[in-house]
């Protein structure tokens, strides 16, 4: 059985004045302690936050940066191989040009060479006629 007289009085007071000591002397420190912990937290993080934003943006900006190279790369790609397709067709029409001209020339000196060979056998063929002709009869003519 529980009695009520002044000892539950003192209990109280011990148990207020345990209350007192033990806040002031371990729970207010700690506590001081967690929140300051928990703020280095909360600051690394949000400087972390802000690092990431950082690096995000920096990205960006490169693969932008990448992007227009690219871009830049295959314009200029392009313009060379543009060049170069009209400098070969240039080439290759100077060549063509030359080709042309000395088959020209060669046709004028073939057909050159066979009139003059045709002159000379026209002159000669009177000649070399009456000598086959002369073998085969056998007698002069």
């Amino acid at each position: 059985m529980i009695k009520v007289d002044w000892t539950l009085g003192l209990q109280i007071f011990n148990f207020l004045l345990l209350l007192y000591i033990l806040n002031t002397v371990l729970y207010r420190p700690l506590r001081a302690v967690l929140a300051k912990r928990k703020e280095t937290i909360e600051g690394d993080h949000g400087h972390a936050r802000g690092l990431q934003q950082q690096i995000d943006e920096k990205m960006t900006s490169y693969q932008e940066r990448l992007q227009a190279a690219r871009v830049k790369g295959n314009e200029e790609r392009a313009i060379l191989r543009a060049a170069a397709s009209q400098e070969e067709a240039e080439i290759l029409g100077a060549a063509r040009q030359v080709a042309t001209e000395k088959l020209q020339q060669l046709k004028v000196r073939v057909a050159a060479e066979a009139d003059s060979a045709r002159t000379a056998l026209r002159t000669d063929v009177d000649a070399i006629a009456t000598q086959v002709a002369s073998r085969i009869l056998g007698r002069a003519l």
